[in-house]
Order: C-alpha cells, then structure tokens, then sequence
C-alpha cells in the first residue's frame, strides 16, 4: 500500500486526488484529500457571487463519491519533508509516501491597509461577506484594484448586476493589457457601456476604511475595496525546506516533482513550472494539465517507469464581461495574443462551454476520460 495525500482541493488538486486514485488502484494506492473546507469552490466564478448570484453547493463528500479518494477536511499548518508527515490544525498528523502539493496562492496583501480593510478572493466565505456588504448599500462606491482579467471580470459583473453602484477600476495599466488591440477595445467598449470609471495609469499605496490613497496622495471614497492586483505562495512550502523560488513555489522538474524532495509533486499556483517559453503563470487553463500530469507522473513511478516530461501551450484568454457578454482572445503557447478573437454571445457560449462548472470534468475522470480542451493545451507542443 502506498500513501498518496493531496494537499488542497481546488480544481487542480481534485482532478490531481482523483486521476492518481484511478491510475494507482490496481498497484495499491491509497489516496486522502485534504481541504479546510468541505465545500468545493469554484473560484472561476466568485465574481458571480460577490454580484449577489448564489451558485450550486458542492461538497467535497459527493464531489469524490465513487473516485476512491478519502476526503479530510483540516487546514494545513505543518509539513516535515523528512519525516513525510502533515500537521493539521486540530493537532492530526497524516503521513504520506508521495505527496501531491495544490494549496494553491493567497492574495498578496502586502499594501498597507489590505488585509484590514479589502474584501479578497481567497475563499468562498470572505467574498459571500462582500456580496453581503455590497447589499446594505443603496449608493456609493466600490473600488476594485487591478486592472487584469479578474479585476475587469469583477467590475463588469459588479457594475452590470448592482447599477446603483458607482464602480471604479484602478490599474497600474490598461485593463486587459495581455490581450490583442481588438479584443481590448471590445473589453473598453464593454467597460463604457456598463458604467465602469478606468483609472488607468494608477496605482494604491494603501486602503483606508473608507477610502484608497492613490500614489499621488489622491483619494477616492470606497463603500467596499475588491483587491485582485496578485497573489502569492503560502509560506509552508519554503517553511519546510522544499526548493523555492522567488515567489515561494516550488521548483519541480519535467515530471512535477521537487528537484529537492522527489517524493513531492507540486502543481498548479504552487509549482514554478518551467516550459521553452518561460516559467507558467498561475490560472486554471494550466492548473487542470498540471494536476492530470502530476497524477500521471506517480503513478508511472510507482509501476518502474520513466515518466514523461510536462508539455503545455496557452490557448486563450477568456474574460466575462457580466452575464450577457465575453470576449476570448485566442494566444499562442506562450500566451501571446494572436489575431482571433471571439465576442459577444458567441463567446458567452464558448466560454461556458470551455470553463464551465468542473463538476462535469471529475465525472469524466472518475471514468477514466479526460476533457477535450485537456488535451488541446497539451497536445503538439
């Protein structure tokens, strides 16, 4: 029997706990799954929530049912590399013989007055509390920081749900600014027509109950301050002695494995992952492909076999702009924007279809399929 824990049940680590499960159930895997939450959260979709939609209840419990994965729920507060053991926030220590590390990144709150006064996206709980707030609010305004692809999918959302509200988007620079010249000017239009306010070409020095504090002393009143600007490693990998790098993730090889502690694999926000173009950038489009491959990579090594190297390509950009409208821009591997793009209710659809509920991707992995677009981003590369 061989000991397979998971650590971190979001959309990497699930497809990571269950792909391992199936692979290694004849040569005697025996997988755990842990999470501080018993519910799965679809973090693609927290924007919806703050907006005030209230989305499907997953629980980890029905998620795994038939994968033969065994959920615990408990928050990791301890990893000793060398002893293989796991410390729990209720005092549990799980052991292991391959571990399979998906915690994930946490916002990075590094600018005074984050953690005290911004709503995040870390968890389910703390954007139900925005969505809260936001409903006590018969005027005023909401500030969201950063201008990238969840700061323009929050305030479109924001602004086209809650018009009663005066939304700001404050970014360093242009909203949007990895897409292509045409795919951005649709995602301005779109930002006009919803009544968002750019401020482009400005940054928050700090967050104020209140208010935000521009670098230029400026202040804009905020009712509520939605901070999306990044995010960063949680410190328990560099903790424990595992290879970091400058961000706190861990270095791993071709197979995913730590180049210091082969017997951690580390996949999506966690994991630095190197390919031809660069090191790959934490979203869910690479985080799926890493937990299949890391799955893979096991149980190829628990059988004698080499395990192949971790080939990936971007494929797009997709971006809500509420309800009613996208854009996808399509990129080369290396998430450079190509020409084609795709807008409106043709990309509302495309975007539903590529990135909707995951439920349906672990259905097909608990039957040992793997989704179309799994294979698209890995394939030919």
């Amino acid at each position: 029997m061989t000991d397979i824990l998971v650590l971190g049940a979001g959309y990497t680590g699930v497809t990571a706990a269950i792909r391992v499960a199936r692979k290694t159930r004849r040569t005697g895997g025996k997988v755990t799954l842990v999470n501080a939450s018993a519910r799965f959260t679809e973090r693609l979709r927290l924007h919806q929530t703050a907006a005030g939609e209230r989305l499907a209840d997953h629980r980890l419990d029905d998620v795994l049912a038939g994968s033969g994965v065994t959920f615990v729920q408990g928050r990791v507060t301890g990893l000793d590399v060398g002893r293989r053991a796991v410390e729990l926030d209720d005092g549990r220590v799980l052991g292991y013989d391959k571990l399979i590390y998906a915690l994930g990144t946490v916002t990075d709150a590094s600018v005074p007055g984050v953690a005290e006064h911004a709503f995040v996206y870390d968890d389910h709980a703390g954007t139900v509390r925005l969505s809260e707030r936001l409903d006590t609010l018969t005027g005023g305004t909401v500030v969201v920081a950063g201008g990238g692809l969840t700061g323009v999918e929050s305030a479109t959302e924001l602004a086209e749900a809650r018009p009663h509200l005066r939304v700001v988007l404050v970014t360093r620079g242009r909203p949007g600014a990895m897409m292509g010249d045409g795919a951005r000017a649709y995602l301005d239009a779109a930002l006009r027509r919803l009544g968002v306010e750019v401020r482009d070409g400005a940054h928050i020095t700090k967050v104020l109950p209140d208010a935000v504090e521009l670098g230029d002393g400026e202040l804009i009143q905020a009712d509520a301050t939605l901070w999306t600007t990044g995010t960063k490693a949680l410190p328990l990998a560099a903790d424990s002695g595992l290879s970091v790098d400058a961000r706190g993730r861990i270095v791993v090889d071709a197979a995913l494995r730590s180049v210091s502690h082969p017997d951690v694999y580390a996949i999506g926000d966690a994991a630095a992952i190197t390919q031809r173009y660069g090191v790959l950038h934490g979203t869910c489009q690479g985080g799926i492909p890493t937990g299949l491959h890391a799955a893979d990579s096991l149980a190829a090594t628990l059988r004698g076999r080499t395990p192949k190297p971790f080939r990936f390509g971007y494929f797009h950009q997709p971006v809500s702009l509420g309800r009613q409208d996208a854009v996808i821009q399509f990129t080369r591997p290396d998430d450079s924007p190509r020409r084609w793009y795709l807008t409106g209710r043709a990309a509302v659809t495309y975007k539903e279809t590529v990135s909707g509920s995951p439920i349906t991707t672990f259905r097909l992995l608990k039957r040992g399929l793997v989704p179309v677009w799994a294979f698209a981003m890995t394939a030919g590369l």
